[in-house]
C-alpha cells in the first residue's frame, strides 16, 4: 500500500509590516532626500523625501556601531521593501 504524498502550501500575505502598530516617517535632518542603500552602508538605490511613510522590516547595526533599517512603504498602491537607512533618520509613532 502507498501512502499518497500531501504538499503542504504556506501562503504570506505581505506586507506584513504594514499591519504592524508602529508607523515611521523619514526625518533626516540634513535637509536633501534620505538616501536608501542596497546594504547598510551599501550602494545608494534611491533617496526618499522627509515626511514618507514607511515601515521598519529590520534593523542590524554595522561594523561602526550605527544602526540600520529595512524599510518598506507604499508607492503607486502597491508595497515595496525599498532598503537601507540609517535608523536615526526615520521617526516611529503609535497608530
Amino acid at each position: 500500500m502507498t501512502v499518497p504524498s500531501i504538499a503542504t502550501v504556506t501562503i504570506i500575505s505581505l506586507p506584513l509590516s504594514a499591519k504592524a502598530e508602529k508607523v515611521c516617517q523619514v526625518t533626516d535632518p540634513t535637509g536633501t532626500p534620505l538616501n536608501v542603500r542596497s546594504s547598510p552602508n551599501g550602494r545608494i538605490t534611491n533617496t526618499l523625501r522627509n515626511g514618507r511613510e514607511v515601515y521598519i522590516q529590520k534593523i542590524e547595526t554595522d561594523e561602526k556601531g550605527r544602526l540600520w533599517a529595512l524599510i518598506g512603504g507604499y508607492y503607486q498602491g502597491q508595497y515595496k521593501v525599498w532598503g537601507w537607512v540609517f535608523r536615526e533618520f526615520i521617526s516611529c509613532y503609535n497608530r
